[in-house]
C-alpha cells in the first residue's frame, strides 16, 4: 500500500489549500464579528441637521472648545517637551561643535568646487551667449 511520490505530493497540496481555505474563512468570519462590534454604538448622523445655518456655527462652536480644552490640558506637556528638545538640541551643538564645524568646512569645500565645475561647464556651454552680450554691453558703454 505503498504512494508513490506523486500521489503524496498531490494530497499535501490538497491538504495545504483545504487548510489555507479554512484559515481564510475563518480571518473573514473574526474581521466580520469585529466590524459588527466596532460600529453598533455608532449612532447615524443626519447631515440635513448637523449642517444647517443655525447648528453648523453651535457644533463650529463646540468643536473649536473642545480643541481649545484639550490643548489647553496639554500645554504643560507640551512646553516640557518643547523645552527639553531646545536642551537637547543645545547640548549635541556644544559636545559636536568640532565636528559640525569640520563637517561645515568640508561642505563648504565640496560646494565650492562643485560650483566652480559648474560654472566651467556653464561657460563652455553657453561661451558664444556671453561673449555676444559683452559685446553688446561694450558697444553702449562707448557710444555713452
Amino acid at each position: 500500500m505503498s504512494m508513490n511520490l506523486e500521489e503524496l505530493k498531490k494530497l499535501r497540496e490538497q491538504n495545504f489549500l483545504k487548510h489555507k481555505k479554512k484559515k481564510r474563512e475563518y480571518y473573514l468570519k473574526s474581521k466580520q464579528k469585529e466590524e459588527e462590534t466596532k460600529y453598533k454604538d455608532y449612532k447615524e448622523i443626519d447631515y440635513s441637521k448637523e449642517l444647517n445655518v443655525e447648528n453648523f456655527s453651535k457644533n463650529i462652536k463646540i468643536i473649536a472648545k473642545k480643541q481649545k480644552e484639550h490643548v489647553d490640558d496639554r500645554k504643560d506637556q507640551i512646553l516640557q517637551k518643547m523645552s527639553e528638545y531646545k536642551e537637547k538640541k543645545q547640548t549635541y551643538y556644544k559636545e559636536n561643535r568640532e565636528k559640525r564645524l569640520e563637517y561645515d568646512k568640508t561642505y563648504r569645500e565640496k560646494k565650492k568646487e562643485e560650483l566652480k565645475e559648474y560654472r566651467k561647464q556653464y561657460y563652455e556651454k553657453n561661451k558664444e551667449k556671453i561673449l555676444e552680450r559683452q559685446k553688446e554691453k561694450r558697444k553702449l558703454k562707448n557710444k555713452e
